[in-house]
């Protein structure tokens, strides 16, 4: 849930990465973790905090996202397995922002649906997708309600590292294969993400993507 921690908290990513390396923090069981968690976000919260729906199939995830106040809501449910539940749609109706960090690929666009619709003004749409897979599909079915998607240039964000070679051959050949670069990115040992932006039409010219992130993406740790 690290978009919570960083939209919601005085933390850096940088700042997340190093916490729960520390050897203090490995060793903790999941109760202690979250008696530790709760009140060091807590004391980094911010004044201007807004609402934050959590919606994962890791129910394990969910738990300890609303544990330790990271989430006001939060919903353990695969969408490609079933529709969202009532309680899920409700819960999502003033939502302004969808983000989806990672599972782009797990998804189809009429998974958005439900939540475009019921929505009773514009919703933006922010993707980050691995660039090992494939994207037009979902950008069809956002399309279709309205929303412009702009990728935000040529660059990219770091999502993990990888867990052996043969990941790292994968991830090199699957990005070979979609006519993108991957010199300087996943030979360097990373998968990588892209940005994708998906608003209605007069907020990509009210708010030009560039200088909704000026600086660029955070370099791997």
């Amino acid at each position: 849930m690290r978009p919570a921690a960083l939209l919601n908290h005085d933390v850096t990513l940088a700042e997340l990465y190093d916490r729960y390396r520390s050897a203090p923090i490995v060793a903790m069981d999941t109760a202690e973790l979250i008696e530790a968690d709760r009140a060091w976000y807590a004391a980094r919260r911010r004044a201007d905090a807004v609402p934050v729906i959590g919606l994962d199939v890791a129910a394990n995830a969910i738990a300890y996202a609303r544990a330790v106040g990271l989430l006001d809501a939060g919903f353990a449910e695969n969408l490609e397995v079933a529709p969202p539940a009532p309680e899920l749609l409700a819960a999502a109706r003033p939502v302004g922002l969808i983000t989806v960090t990672g599972g782009a690929g797990f998804l189809s666009a009429r998974r958005f649906r439900p939540f475009l619709t019921e929505a009773p003004a514009p919703v933006w749409v922010a993707a980050f997708v691995l660039r090992t897979g494939s994207y037009p599909a979902i950008v069809d079915g956002l399309t279709a309600h309205g929303l412009v998607t702009e990728k935000f240039g040529p660059h990219t964000f770091p999502q993990r590292r990888f867990t052996s070679d043969r990941e790292q051959r994968y991830a090199v050949e699957a990005v070979i294969a979609t006519a993108e670069d991957p010199e300087g990115r996943e030979p360097a040992g990373w998968f990588h993400t892209a940005l994708h932006l998906s608003r209605p039409e007069d907020h990509t010219t009210a708010f030009p993507l560039d200088t909704l992130l000026p600086d660029g993406p955070p370099s791997p740790l």
